[in-house]
């Protein structure tokens, strides 16, 4: 099954895709397990990009082939719904794609919370599970993709930073570097890490 993180940037900020497919072990008379999350397609959409326009990129992404392919569970969009990102689900949504659209509102809290298809979700949950994909061997990067390089920094430059009232938040803004190919890719992981069943097999062209 493919997972779509959007991370919707600001003016200042890149809006970013990232497709990543959940990848299962099937065993005889056992619940299919994951065995790895890899990543498929990368984009950061131009800045200053409407966000018309990017609801309607996003469009032509979930709609490709190769995320339909025979015999899969096809696709589910995963989106930043903090701050502007609302109106932005709700373009989504009206749009009739063909996938499901999950929006997750980022918070610096403890605990993420919500049902079907709206969440909240601390963004050191988001982090903290791609450092376990990582450190798992699970998280797997072509290194062919356009944006690879730039993920890969992002990846490398996010900390751990103190908030106020204790509170740890986690990211890589502040040291030199955006994170948002980072998020997008942790939101498809945090939806792919949550699934229980279903993936594709076939190799995802540039899109």
């Amino acid at each position: 099954m493919y997972f779509v993180g959007l991370d919707l940037g600001l003016k200042a900020d890149y809006s970013a895709v990232a497709v990543v497919e959940r990848e299962q072990a099937r065993l005889a008379f056992l619940a299919p397990t994951l065995q790895c999350m890899r990543v498929r397609y990368l984009e950061r959409i131009p800045l200053g990009t409407p966000y018309a326009q990017v609801v309607s990129r996003v469009g032509e992404i979930v709609r490709h082939p190769a995320l339909r392919p025979p015999q899969s569970a096809g696709s589910r969009l995963v989106v930043d719904a903090t701050g502007v990102g609302a109106p932005v689900v709700e373009m989504l949504r009206s749009a009739r794609l063909p996938c499901r659209v999950t929006a997750v509102t980022i918070t610096s809290g403890e605990r993420a919370h919500g049902e079907g298809d709206e969440w909240h979700v601390p963004k050191k949950d988001l982090m903290a599970g791609l450092q376990v994909l990582l450190e798992n061997g699970q998280l797997k990067i072509p290194r062919k993709l356009n944006e690879t390089a730039t993920l890969v920094r992002e990846l490398t430059d996010i900390r751990v930073t103190p908030r106020a009232g204790g509170r740890m938040g986690m990211g890589a803004e502040g040291y030199g570097e955006h994170d948002d190919l980072a998020l997008a890719v942790a939101l498809a992981c945090w939806a792919g890490r949550r699934a229980e069943i279903g993936h594709g097999s076939q190799r995802l062209p540039g899109i």
